[in-house]
């Protein structure tokens, strides 16, 4: 199986790119799905947290309160790298797991794991490719001011916390841009997926020019 890896900073649109990819027939994990799943109730990833960080982050109903959460790391590298070190590990058994599935049910497919911080965490080389979305700075903001409800000034400050778009494609083996609309990263995503067919179907999985 085909592993590849799909990142991109707020805003690009890579969860429309996930979705097409889904829809031409790829395996796509969410790798945010994956999280949340890890600190259900009665799982070992939210007995961690309640350790590390109190009571306190949960609900009434035992489920972890991520907004409370959000705030008690939120300006606090430590906290925050506090909380990825206990998350990390169950994430990445998590994801493992779904993959080894997925392999031997269809080893001849390709699996797509959709993840923000990839580059930022390492985890892009444990893939066969890495796919970066971006798009048009400008158009970035307008996206997540839109979105989210934000002032510019609020928009650009959640934009500077990432890697920058410049440096996240230095990784990538393709690079989907967004900035035209739907039909035309459609486009531009059916023909990566056509390169990563013609990959999948190669014994050796080498590399083809894009």
């Amino acid at each position: 199986m085909l592993r590849v890896g799909l990142t991109g900073s707020i805003g690009v649109g890579k969860s429309f790119v996930a979705g097409v990819l889904r829809e031409l027939g790829c395996h796509v994990l969410d790798a945010d799905q994956t999280a949340r799943e890890v600190v259900t109730p009665g799982a070992p990833g939210l007995t961690d947290v309640v350790k590390a960080f109190g009571k306190e982050v949960l609900h009434r109903d035992g489920t972890l309160d991520r907004q409370r959460l959000g705030a008690l790391i939120f300006g606090s590298d430590e906290k925050r790298t506090l909380l990825n070190s206990i998350l990390h590990p169950y994430i990445i058994a998590r994801q493992d797991q779904v993959l080894r599935d997925w392999e031997r049910q269809d080893p001849d497919g390709i699996a797509v794991v959709d993840a923000a911080l990839m580059i930022e965490s390492g985890g892009y080389k444990c893939f066969d490719k890495l796919i970066v979305v971006h798009c048009n700075p400008e158009e970035q903001l307008r996206r997540i001011m839109a979105r989210d409800s934000l002032s510019r000034e609020e928009a650009e400050r959640r934009v500077g916390a990432q890697m920058s778009q410049a440096e996240k494609k230095k990784y990538a083996d393709y690079l989907i841009d967004t900035s035209g609309g739907f039909e035309a990263t459609r486009h531009r995503t059916q023909q990566v997926y056509e390169n990563l067919v013609a990959i999948s179907e190669q014994p050796s999985k080498g590399l083809l020019s894009d």
